[in-house]
């Protein structure tokens, strides 16, 4: 009795849309910065448990909370955005919102996430490194080890560097907005929990790439000692995974589902006008 249909999660998608377009720039950051501190938390917490047992699988079972976190709670994800965003304007109808809105909502979105993960992890390097006190041990230089893999790492191999790590990212954010919308198919709490689980699992356990825990792990890597620059963080990751996610988000999630299962008339943007301020996760 809890399932719903995917007829009716297409339409959820779009209404999702038109909500995330209707809020207003302070929800935006409020939301966005908390979602970037969150995944921030989930990924050190599973860094902690890979290291402390040796076995990656048992922090890719423990991150997806940070996700399931931000779908209970209704933030802001610009990976989820790229899936949901965009499907009321290509939609049309008279009242569709402009393509400007759809970028301005997720340069909102992400100067959010970024400033949230990046607060978290200015926090957590103090915590590891006792203010400086301390050399990095420990989760502290698995962070380290994994910014340079995620950057000078890439930048090694070149042209082919840069295609891994853009495909890496096409295929998490594919995964990562599948569990956003897998969330909308249940109405029960723990139905969404177990749906938004499953993919999240996918993708961290293979080691894809998710622009917002990028904005966490290299930073938080470069306050800590990581040979790092700012220009190897954006030009060899920051960059390339944004664009990847929002190819993987949008059109092999958003766009794919919504195509095949698109209600029949363009979801009516005044009437969603009053649910403006509902949590649109």
């Amino acid at each position: 009795m809890d399932y719903v249909k995917p007829a009716d999660v297409a339409k959820a998608m779009a209404e999702t849309g038109l909500r995330k377009l209707a809020l207003p720039p302070r929800d935006l950051m409020i939301r966005g910065i908390l979602s970037g501190a969150i995944l921030g938390a989930a990924t050190s917490l599973a860094f902690t448990a890979a290291t402390s047992t040796g076995q990656p699988l048992v922090g890719a079972l423990i991150f997806p909370v940070g996700l399931i976190f931000i779908v209970l709670l209704g933030l802001e994800l610009i990976t989820g955005s790229f899936a949901l965003v965009p499907l009321p304007w290509l939609d049309g109808g008279a009242n569709a919102p402009s393509g400007a809105a759809v970028l301005t909502n997720w340069a909102w979105v992400f100067l959010a996430n970024l400033i949230g993960s990046v607060a978290y992890g200015a926090l957590l390097a103090i915590v590891l490194t006792d203010m400086g006190a301390i050399a990095p041990s420990g989760v502290a230089s698995f962070i380290i080890k994994v910014a340079e893999a995620k950057t000078t790492g890439y930048a090694a191999f070149g042209a082919a560097g840069m295609v891994t790590v853009f495909v890496k990212a096409i295929l998490c954010n594919w995964m990562v907005c599948l569990a956003v919308v897998l969330a909308m198919a249940t109405n029960s709490t723990l139905g969404k929990i177990a749906a938004a689980y499953m993919p999240i699992l996918v993708f961290f356990a293979q080691g894809f790439e998710h622009s917002v825990v990028n904005m966490f792990i290299i930073p938080t890597g470069m306050m800590m000692g990581a040979k790092v620059t700012l220009a190897d963080w954006w030009l060899w990751n920051q960059i390339p995974v944004t664009l990847g996610n929002l190819v993987g988000g949008f059109v092999f999630t958003g766009l794919a589902i919504y195509t095949t299962y698109k209600p029949a008339a363009p979801v009516d943007a005044p009437s969603l006008a009053v649910h403006a301020r509902v949590p649109a996760e």
